[in-house]
């Protein structure tokens, strides 16, 4: 169950008759416990495990108790919170935030102010009551006045303060809840990485703006940090330019390929084109020959025949001789008899002439 919900359940029963359901959605931050006076009227009778697991009546959620620094706050806080809160069917949860003061003297620097601490605690959605200035070790004073059923941690031993566990009196009284830790991230971890990383952290905010002494970084840093924020810069330039390079280069290679091969099917095209005409059964052959022919018969008209008729003499002009008394060249006379034969035809045509 989900979201903050509000303590007045027996102020709601005895004004509408009826229990009202648990809020499901978060509409507001969690309350401080300092600043709220919705307490829990109900009669608080001690709770073991088993009874808390099988349920409790709507007007008697219970109250589970987790505590920490919660430092840069992180999703594992959000998780482990989330398991206390879901550890039972009807629960409240509580969250003690421990101040500065406390903080400083029994860990160490915090990254966060106890104020923005405070803040994120009361905007996690797992989270009904946050308790501000939170006590380092629980006494039963604490857990009495905010009816406290049980407290949920891990259960890694948490030695601080000179104690080897401070949650071992809670354990002893049958009060614990353990959760699992998320493994992977911690406000140690994330605070490791910024110090190793510390030189990329320093440069990209005196880009932003801010200043050496804000920063706490000596003169000669600064001045390195700024060459090499130019140097970057020149280098971010350059791989832009490269890029835009190979970008030309991948444009032109396409358009070649493309013109290649438009070039190899115009080049397909023209040669079949010229095949079909001039090929050895190509269109122009057969013009060609039709030509040729048409040619030669205008050239060479057809043979006149062989009894022409006989044209009409003009008075005035004497008839040309004929030779058709010469001999064949083609047919030679075989034999004396056949020459003596065309001698005399020839003497007769002579008279006919005559």
């Amino acid at each position: 169950m989900v979201g903050h919900q509000q303590c007045t359940l027996e102020q709601d029963t005895r004004d509408h008759g009826t229990s009202r359901s648990w809020r499901k959605t978060l509409t507001a931050p969690a309350p401080f416990a300092d600043e709220t006076s919705c307490q829990c009227q109900a009669p608080h009778e001690k709770l073991t495990i088993a009874q808390a697991r099988l349920g409790t009546p709507v007007d008697r959620p219970v109250r589970v108790y987790a505590d920490g620094i919660f430092d840069l706050f992180h999703s594992g806080h959000a998780r482990a919170l989330m398991q206390a809160k879901t550890l039972f069917p009807n629960s409240y949860l509580l969250v003690g935030v421990c101040s500065d003061d406390l903080t400083h003297k029994f860990k160490g620097f915090t990254v966060m102010n106890e104020a923005e601490r405070y803040e994120a605690l009361r905007h996690c959605r797992y989270v009904d009551e946050v308790i501000r200035d939170a006590p380092w070790t629980l006494t039963p004073e604490f857990l009495e006045k905010h009816k406290i059923d049980f407290v949920a941690h891990d259960d890694i031993p948490y030695s601080s303060a000179g104690s080897d566990d401070v949650y071992k009196h809670i354990k002893e009284a049958g009060m614990f809840v353990p959760t699992q830790r998320t493994e992977g991230i911690s406000t140690s971890d994330i605070i490791t990485r910024i110090v190793r990383d510390y030189d990329v952290y320093a440069r990209r905010n005196l880009q932003r703006g801010y200043t050496a002494k804000e920063l706490n970084v000596s003169f000669i840093n600064e001045k390195k940090y700024r060459f090499q924020n130019q140097v970057d810069k020149m280098k971010e330039k350059v791989k832009n330019v490269e890029e835009r390079s190979k970008e030309f280069v991948n444009r032109v290679e396409e358009k070649s390929h493309d013109l290649i091969q438009k070039w190899e099917e115009k080049s397909r095209e023209f040669i079949g084109n010229f095949l079909e005409l001039f090929g050895p059964d190509g269109a122009w052959k057969q013009m060609f020959q039709e030509r040729s022919s048409r040619m030669l018969q205008a050239l060479s008209p057809k043979q006149s025949p062989v009894s022409s008729p006989t044209r009409s003499r003009s008075p005035s002009r004497s008839p040309s001789p004929t030779f058709s008394w010469l001999p064949n060249k083609t047919s030679p006379p075989s034999s004396p008899k056949a020459a003596s034969a065309s001698i005399s035809s020839m003497s007769e045509g002579d008279e006919d002439e005559k």
